[in-house]
């Protein structure tokens, strides 16, 4: 596992540098949405869904200059959903990353415009000519990582999770909550580097299985650490759902039952991932750090 975290902090590095190299500072009033931006999009985090586009791209021996574009505009909409996540119309929310959100570091004002300046430039990062050299190739993946972030995605997975309706799901219920809020932009991450690398039917359904296993497996992890870790531990805060009366795979499983359906999810994750050998190695340990990460 030691050679997988040094992995994903060098993948992690890389994304942060290409970031940091497209959101370069600007002076005057409009430089306080750019400022704004960066300090979303650099303050750290696991980068896991950017390391997802750079492992499956590798998958298919692409270097990681082809696929870097991609896993970048994922992680730009990822920060985007958290600025907007964290507002007080939404989880109203005062620690992300263990600092204060966006737009207690700014206003209200400049957290929304700064998610919305970080969702446009994904999709200017991907549709543009680094993207990739075929267009066709950029078109297909603007408009997936469009269906993963929009009302058919995550946007709409955001919509159950405040609607009233949230409080009262069971356990398909909150599953395709997930799918949704969660899951669609993993799935996106996953299938990223199939579509770069023009993988065939076999490929995209094997990254598309191990996609929804993960992604579920995240949810579960995350509800477990929610309910037995500390605001200082997640460096933002815990107990909401709870206390908002929000159903959880903890809630309908209980702990015990919640760490068994993740544990067979990192098992149905792996064997997803057959058809590609040994070269999956570091995906199948992405998918048991999801896990037992702590944070």
């Amino acid at each position: 596992m030691s050679s997988f975290l040094a992995r994903l902090e060098a993948h992690g590095a890389t994304v942060t540098e290409a970031l940091d190299r497209l959101l370069p500072p600007v002076e005057g009033p409009r430089g306080q949405v750019i400022e704004a931006m960066r300090y979303s999009a650099l303050s750290g985090g696991k980068r896991l869904r950017p390391f997802l586009v750079l492992e499956t791209a590798a998958l298919f021996g692409l270097p990681e200059a082809e696929s870097l574009p991609a896993a970048v505009a994922v992680e730009m909409i990822h920060c985007y959903s958290l600025i907007h996540d964290d507002l007080p119309a939404m989880d109203d929310s005062d620690l992300r990353r263990g600092r204060p959100t966006l737009h207690q570091a700014f206003d209200e004002a400049t957290a929304i415009l700064a998610g919305d300046g970080l969702l446009t430039e994904a999709f200017a990062v991907v549709a543009g000519l680094e993207g990739h050299r075929d267009p066709a190739i950029r078109a297909e993946l603007a408009a997936a990582l469009a269906a993963a972030a929009g009302a058919a995605g995550m946007v709409g997975g955001q919509m159950i999770d405040i609607s009233p309706a949230r409080g009262g799901l069971d356990l398909e219920g909150i599953t395709q909550l997930q799918r949704l809020k969660t899951g669609a932009l993993i799935n996106f991450s996953c299938e990223a580097g199939a579509i770069l690398a023009r993988a065939g039917v076999a490929e995209r359904e094997a990254l598309r299985a191990y996609a929804q296993a993960i992604g579920l497996a995240f949810q579960i992890a995350d509800d477990l650490l929610d309910a037995l870790s500390s605001p200082e531990e997640l460096g933002k805060p815990t107990g909401q759902d709870a206390a908002m009366e929000k159903a959880t795979f903890v809630g309908q499983l209980g702990i015990e039952g919640a760490r068994a359906r993740a544990d067979a999810l990192v098992v149905e994750a792996a064997a997803s991932l057959d058809i590609f050998g040994k070269k999956a190695k570091s995906l199948r340990e992405t998918a048991r750090f999801i896990v037992e990460r702590r944070s």
